[in-house]
């Protein structure tokens, strides 16, 4: 099995920037990463994902086209998100996931497919 932890969450202003890490247990090219989020009373959506492990293709959800960037290392084995400009409601609690499944389409990131691997989570509160 891959195991997966995230880091880095944290409080920030509004404006501001945060960069999110996931450290995967094996090869991050070996899966396509995924970063979702949860907001308290909403749910489960995905932000940012490697959509195909082989170029590294990535995917973002329309409201953080612009301001997040999902960032492979695969010598490292870790998948980043750095978040700029970052927006109260970017709120929430942070998770990285992986699938070994490629997709094609504009609904890869999302809970539309079957992600089989899920980290802990990280919070991240953007204060006004």
């Amino acid at each position: 099995q891959v195991s997966l932890e995230e880091s880095g969450g944290g409080l920030v202003q509004s404006g501001g920037s945060l960069k999110l890490s996931c450290v995967v247990s094996r090869p991050v090219n070996y899966y396509n990463i995924g970063w979702f989020r949860r907001a308290p009373g909403k749910e489960r959506e995905g932000v940012s994902c490697i959509i195909e492990k082989s170029t590294g293709s990535e995917q973002y959800a329309e409201s953080v086209k612009g301001r997040f960037t999902i960032i492979r290392d695969i010598a490292r084995n870790t998948v980043y998100l750095q978040m700029n400009n970052l927006k109260p409601e970017d709120s929430g609690n942070y998770y990285c996931a992986a699938t070994a499944a490629d997709c094609t389409g504009d609904r890869c990131c999302s809970m539309e497919v079957r992600y089989d691997y899920w980290g802990q989570g990280t919070r991240v509160t953007v204060a006004s």
